[in-house]
C-alpha cells in the first residue's frame, strides 16, 4: 500500500512541502494516518508508503531477500518524482536506515531528512 494524498502536481501543489513518511520496524504507512491528516489539512502533499513485506504490505515477507528488495516502495516513489521535486523524508525508528538508503540514491531530490526516534521505557524500572 502506498497512501498519497494529494497526487495533484498543479502549481497549487508545488508552493508547499512534500512529505515522505518512512515507517519503522513492524509498523506500515497506517502508522502515519494521524500525521499524514495534519500535514495534509495544512496544505501539503503527504505520501506514506508500506516498505516491502511489512505490515501492511500486499508483498510476502517471504519474498523480500534484500534490503533494496524491502526499499522498493520508496525508491520507486523516489525515482517517480517529477523533475525538481524535493522532498521533506521523515523516517521513524528502523526507517531510518531506509531514508539513509534513499538519501544515498537520490540525494538530489530530497530537500530535508527527518530522523524520529523511538523508545520504550520500562515502567516502574528500578536501578539497584
Amino acid at each position: 500500500m502506498h497512501i498519497d494524498a494529494g497526487d495533484d502536481f498543479s502549481e497549487s501543489c508545488r508552493s508547499t512541502e512534500h512529505f515522505v513518511l518512512v515507517h519503522g520496524a513492524g509498523h506500515g504507512a497506517w502508522c502515519w494516518f494521524r500525521l499524514l491528516s495534519i500535514l495534509q489539512d495544512s496544505g501539503h502533499r503527504v505520501s506514506a508508503v508500506d516498505l516491502a513485506g511489512a505490515a501492511g504490505s500486499l508483498v510476502d515477507p517471504n519474498d523480500v531477500h534484500s534490503f533494496d528488495d524491502y526499499n522498493a516502495p520508496l525508491l520507486d516513489l523516489m525515482a517517480a518524482l517529477p523533475d525538481g521535486d524535493k522532498v521533506i523524508l521523515v523516517g521513524h525508528s528502523a526507517g531510518g536506515l531506509s531514508v539513509v538508503h534513499a538519501m544515498h540514491l537520490f540525494g538530489d531530490r530530497i530537500k530535508q531528512a527527518i530522523f524520529i526516534a523511538a523508545t520504550m521505557l520500562q515502567f516502574g524500572y528500578q536501578t539497584e
